[in-house]
């Protein structure tokens, strides 16, 4: 039996990569930070299967005192410090998370148990201004915030760690993933929360920054396959990750109104761009400048094939079901969440179709 230990287990990424890991039989150890009451957020289902530990990317004897108790064969750092926009608000403690706490896990590696396989969860926010596309892991790097610029430093210590030690590292760089479990900080499910919320009469309107942003979006289920296919591979090395389409956030919109039975319309451009209900002629999405990032990143679009030919990597979740699986999941819900008064309130008002 293999044995896997996971920063950031609770997350997204974490909790798919765990039951991956658990369904091949794995001993899965997560680290966790230590609080009052420990939060298992999307692990909650199996958190029965897994020994935590309590620890921090920026305690290195915490990382030391987890590689001692696991004594993992693989480590997946997935924790991070990973809301871009709080970035600009946080730029040292994201520093000191998404850039020296990889330092610190790579050393409790090396110190502990140097032969264990280890895998860095990097971004596609480091190629940031970007100076090709698609982007693949030849592009030259110009990260745009303070979470790019920490992540890149996680990056190239990984690589630095993995020719100075001879340690098995690798990193993903991977492109915007998401999945019903992604938290409402992050702009796609946001966006399915406010829809389902529109839909039911909860909200007016959905407020976003710059709808021309355009990003590659994939579902984080196929993506942590990836992660793991890097670290059965015979050389360690480093893999874009992405389904090599690229979609704006105006898309993400019209798709996730349309899977909600909601026909809307665009008027106006720029600052006063305005999506209506064709319905009823409400507003439904405004823009609100206060979403704009200090430094724009407008395109992302990743080249897969050398995780494709290389590790036979794969993406079978496309962009339409994705969004599909996502807004169906908060209509659900949403719904659920609703008193049997606000629910009859609702359809009174045909706000929703049954």
């Amino acid at each position: 039996m293999k044995s896997a230990l996971i920063t950031g287990i609770t997350g997204q990424d974490g909790s798919y990569l765990a039951e991956l890991l658990l369904s091949k039989n794995y001993k899965v150890y997560g680290l966790v930070r230590r609080k009052s009451k420990l939060d298992f957020g999307n692990v909650e289902h199996i958190k029965d299967k897994i020994e935590f530990i309590y620890g921090d990317l920026t305690d290195q004897i915490s990382l030391i005192n987890a590689m001692r108790i696991s004594q993992a064969d693989e480590v997946y750092n997935l924790a991070a410090q990973s809301f871009v926009a709080t970035s600009w608000e946080q730029p040292i403690a994201t520093a000191n998370i998404d850039a020296l706490g990889v330092t610190n896990m790579l050393e409790a590696i090396r110190i502990v148990k140097p032969e264990a396989k280890f895998y860095q969860a990097s971004t596609s926010e480091m190629f940031g201004l970007v100076q090709e596309t698609p982007q693949k892991e030849t592009t030259p790097f110009y990260p745009r915030s303070p979470y790019g610029v920490a992540k890149l430093y996680g990056h190239w210590i990984t690589k630095n760690y993995r020719e100075s030690y001879n340690i098995f590292a690798c990193s993903g760089i991977l492109f915007n993933h998401e999945s019903e479990r992604r938290g409402k900080e992050f702009v796609t499910r946001k966006i399915t929360d406010a829809v389902a919320r529109i839909k039911y009469g909860l909200l007016d309107v959905l407020e976003l920054g710059n709808m021309d942003a355009k990003r590659d979006w994939g579902h984080a289920k196929d993506y942590v396959k990836a992660m793991w296919l890097m670290l059965q591979h015979e050389k360690p090395d480093d893999y874009v990750i992405a389904s090599g389409e690229t979609h704006t956030v105006r898309e993400f919109v019209n798709l996730a109104f349309k899977y909600a039975g909601i026909e809307i319309e665009w008027i106006g451009k720029g600052v006063n761009e305005k999506a209506i209900n064709k319905e009823n002629g409400k507003v439904v999405v405004a823009v609100n400048p206060k979403y704009f990032r200090p430094a724009e990143v407008e395109l992302l679009l990743g080249n897969p094939e050398k995780a494709r030919s290389v590790l036979g990597w794969l993406n079978e979740i496309t962009f339409e079901e994705l969004v599909k699986i996502m807004i169906n999941e908060d209509l659900n819900r949403v719904k659920n969440s609703l008193s049997y008064e606000e629910f009859i309130e609702a359809a009174a008002a045909k706000e929703i179709m049954e």
